[in-house]
């Protein structure tokens, strides 16, 4: 009875799962806040917590909701339109738990521009008309005293290949995140029209979301927390200090400059998720905002729990303590 009873304690235990798998599009560590998720790994954050973490790494982002879907993880991240697009097509079994990086740290560079007002009448790329980075780019720039209308708009895919054409002058000026920036601010010509404070303070949307299954809620609560308060407390060890982040990057990408890790680390300043990144009113104000978009004609806003689920977030924080050195916590 006793070894009955030893057997059936071995296989609740949560390494009796395996290890907790998050789904992510990078194929090495970013150089965007998201890059919290890895580095906690690296520097023994997730181990701390108690939870046995791996990567699974998939080569498009769109193809992260549908690993997701497909059981290959645990967990995913994902961008909130994301979310809701599913939502919007009948899943009802995802749930939003926290957010690394509440809103990538983008600007808007320009070629041969002195600054934003110049932009009038030039080509700006977008990634496609109605997409989130459209919708973003035109909040920002008419907040900087810009008539979207009086932009010849360029639709261009991925910022990679927006970086590529303002390089080649085959654009005037486009949306960016600091990270893709920081490869290109040397080449001639290239300057920052909006900059990363000011991009944010215009837009300041939920962007990406970690997201499990109520299943995986159900079945693996306990590491999902563990997962959260491993973020947190790797995102608040970065906000304090700075040097601490520029270290743990240059084990984790040598290939890039300490000097570019410097400037980026400077940029990071603030935007850490010191407190989960995640609150009803921040997601609600992200959803109405993107339902006002072309990709969600027709689609009516799903309610906050079909979404996503503050209880893991609020007992991480219960657990540690919050923090006022960055994001918000309620409501």
């Amino acid at each position: 009875m006793i070894r009955i009873a030893l057997l059936v304690l071995f296989l609740a235990t949560p390494a009796a799962a395996g290890p907790f798998r998050l789904i992510v599009s990078d194929a090495e560590v970013p150089l965007v806040p998201n890059s919290v998720m890895e580095l906690a790994a690296q520097e023994g954050y997730f181990a701390r917590a108690g939870v046995e973490m791996e990567f699974v790494r998939v080569e498009q982002s769109p193809m992260v909701m549908a690993a997701l879907r497909a059981g290959e993880g645990e967990m995913a991240n994902v961008s909130l339109e994301v979310l809701l697009q599913a939502a919007g097509a009948g899943v009802t079994d995802l749930r939003g738990v926290m957010s690394p990086n509440t809103s990538l740290p983008y600007l808007i560079a320009g070629r041969d521009l002195g600054q934003v007002a110049d932009l009038a009448g030039k080509r700006f790329a977008i990634g496609r008309v109605g997409s989130v980075d459209h919708l973003l780019s035109m909040r920002v720039l008419a907040t900087e005293g810009v008539d979207p209308g009086t932009l010849e708009l360029v639709a261009l895919g991925q910022p990679q290949a927006r970086a590529q054409a303002l390089l080649a002058g085959q654009i005037d000026a486009t949306t960016m995140s600091i990270g893709t920036f920081t490869a290109i601010a040397d080449r001639p010509g290239i300057s920052v029209l909006v900059d990363v404070g000011d991009f944010y303070r215009a837009a300041p949307i939920l962007s990406k979301l970690n997201v499990v299954t109520t299943a995986t809620l159900d079945s693996r609560g306990a590491e999902v927390q563990a997962v959260i308060e491993a973020l947190v407390l790797a995102a608040r060890d970065f906000q304090a200090d700075p040097e601490t982040w520029v270290a743990a990057m240059k084990k984790a990408r040598p290939d890039v400059d300490e000097a570019d890790l410097r400037k980026l680390a400077a940029a990071f300043a603030g935007s850490w998720t010191v407190n989960g990144g995640l609150s009803p009113g921040e997601l609600a104000e992200a959803q109405a905002w993107l339902h006002e978009g072309e990709d969600f004609a027709g689609v009516a806003p799903a309610t906050p729990e079909l979404i996503a689920d503050f209880a893991p977030l609020r007992a991480v924080l219960e657990k540690i303590g919050t923090s006022d050195a960055g994001d918000a916590v309620w409501p």
